[in-house]
């Protein structure tokens, strides 16, 4: 005979359990502390076994009987519903150990273990911030397009393109990492392809003219802040590597006696180590620094710890401090006066030039044949350089390079 709620609600515990059937196999069990269980008895194989389906009144009769029916379509397939059910829990426990914020961390740590830059790995980890902690703890399965759009939108909203086109770009290689190690099907990112607003390309402000680069170096010898700050501002123009090339450089990469600071290639944009010669001006603000910050450590250390490097912001800031606007000079501008004013000047091999602001070449070979051949026109250059620099910041008259189109 079927059970009813009526007489559920009314069984009584007793000394022993014992049971009230339904039907189909479906059975509640009452035990002497007065719980009621709900169990499926089924054969598989032609052998007995027992489901658990859970407790009554949470799961109710009506419940209990859709999942003994349930149960029973598993049976019809030749499977084991006991067996379902724990495949199932351990589905769901690896789902939810399977977040994006877990499988993004567990990728960049592999990218670290591979020589990603320190500079590049903080970079991504503040693209995934940017995502949210929402998306970051749901399982990495469940995200869809449609979620990762609705953050790319945030983001959008606030006229940040090139934000947004950088968390697609992230997020993607984090999907494809997951569907390489068998955690998700496919990659959500890829049907969003052409869904972003396309980022105008980012000009740097670059002062490139010889007479405003000599008064933005004298703007700088006069420059009232930080000691360090200072230094860091006019050693950029001599060196002219990139902004975090020079914020993250540490002492043990400096040799002063043989004029040589070699950037290791974990914090090359190319992956490469950067050789870089220094001039007799470059050694002595690198001497005037070492008075401040050395022997070891970083160079520019944070002014809070010198466990970190000085701020990406801090040249800028002391350049906006200076009077010169974002448009038009900018920490990464001392590259753009460099290549502009060594191109001008006609005295340099143009693949020399490349070499010293650490370009890369596709063609490996010729790389390769070009780091070695123009060494030595480096380190000329790079003294003339400096000394052309000195000439600009002197006031003098500047004597204009030849036209090598009339020569």
């Amino acid at each position: 005979m079927a059970l009813t709620d009526t007489a559920i609600r009314n069984a009584k515990a007793r000394e022993k359990e014992y049971k009230l059937s339904d039907s189909g196999g479906l059975y509640l069990l009452v035990t002497p502390a007065g719980g009621k269980l709900w169990r499926q008895k089924f054969r598989v194989d032609g052998r007995e076994k027992k489901l658990a389906i859970g407790a009554y009144p949470e799961i109710s009769l009506g419940d209990a009987r859709k999942r003994r029916d349930e149960a029973r379509e598993f049976i019809a397939l030749g499977k084991d519903p006991s067996r379902e059910k724990q495949q199932a829990k351990h589905r769901a426990k690896v789902s939810a150990a399977n977040t994006f914020g877990e499988i993004a961390k567990e990728f960049l740590d592999k990218r670290r273990r591979e020589g990603l830059s320190k500079a590049t790995a903080d970079k991504s980890e503040y693209y995934v911030s940017r995502m949210g902690s929402v998306i970051a703890r749901l399982p990495i399965s469940e995200i869809g397009a449609a979620d990762l759009l609705a953050v790319l939108r945030r983001i959008e909203a606030k006229g940040n393109y090139e934000t947004a086109r950088r968390v697609l770009q992230l997020s993607g290689r984090v999907f494809r990492y997951a569907v390489a190690t068998a955690r998700l099907a496919s990659d959500p990112s890829r049907d969003l392809r052409g869904a972003l607003t396309a980022p105008q390309p980012k000009r740097y402000g670059a002062i490139i003219e010889a007479k405003r680069a000599g008064e933005l170096l004298r703007a700088m010898d006069g420059y009232e802040g930080q000691v360090v700050t200072k230094l860091a501002m006019q050693l950029s123009p001599h060196v002219f590597v990139r902004p975090g090339e020079l914020r993250h450089a540490e002492w043990s990469e400096i040799d002063l006696e043989v004029c040589l600071w070699i950037i290791p290639a974990g914090k090359m944009k190319m992956r490469k180590p950067h050789h870089v010669p220094l001039s007799r001006q470059s050694v002595d603000l690198f001497r005037q620094l070492q008075v401040i910050t050395g022997p070891s450590g970083y160079v520019f250390p944070s002014i809070r710890t010198r466990t970190r490097p000085m701020s990406e912001n801090t040249v800028n800031a002391g350049l906006r401090r200076l009077g010169f606007s974002g448009d038009e000079m900018t920490a990464h501008g001392f590259r753009a006066m460099a290549s502009t004013l060594l191109n001008e000047s006609g005295k340099w091999n143009p693949d020399a030039i490349e070499r010293a602001l650490a370009h890369g070449d596709e063609d490996r070979v010729r790389a390769a044949y070009h780091r070695g051949t123009h060494w030595k026109e480096r380190v000329e250059m790079a003294q003339w350089w400096s000394d052309y620099l000195d000439q600009l910041r002197k006031g003098a008259d500047i004597v204009p390079f030849p036209d090598r189109e009339a020569v």
